[in-house]
């Protein structure tokens, strides 16, 4: 795997990786684009999201949504990592709580490399919301 970003102009950089799929990066105030950090945690709510989706299909659960939203907190000195994070799954559809609950913690525990990495630094939470619809 490999990536790398150009310059385009004031704080903003285009990054692409060896998919050949980019995507614009920006450190300003402005905020044209995610800024590097916060791609750190839509990576994470990602890869989180991916498991999950995958451990509640093989287990044939009839989850209709699902939804992962992060909510962070960082170091106030530099390097400036994220030192806790809480993530909240939103669920949907006639699930069972048990198998919902295994698969965000296999998610957790296993299989996010992501949230991995990122236990080096910050501590991870997590809720789990459901609804019908």
């Amino acid at each position: 795997m490999e990536a790398s970003v150009t310059w385009v102009s004031g704080d903003q950089f285009v990054g692409i990786s060896s998919s050949r799929h980019s995507i614009t990066v920006d450190a300003s105030k402005e905020k044209v684009a995610n800024s590097p950090m916060e791609l750190v945690l839509i990576a994470l709510c990602g890869c989180t999201a991916t498991d999950v989706v995958s451990i509640l299909r093989k287990k044939r659960e009839p989850f209709t949504r699902l939804e992962v939203h992060a909510q962070a907190e960082r170091a106030p000195d530099p390097p400036t990592v994220y030192t806790s994070i809480r993530l909240t799954y939103r669920v949907a559809g006639q699930v069972s709580k048990k198998a919902v609950e295994d698969a965000v913690r296999l998610s957790e525990e296993k299989y996010c490399s992501v949230a991995a990495m990122l236990n080096k630094t910050a501590k991870i939470s997590y809720d789990i919301e459901y609804s019908e619809k």
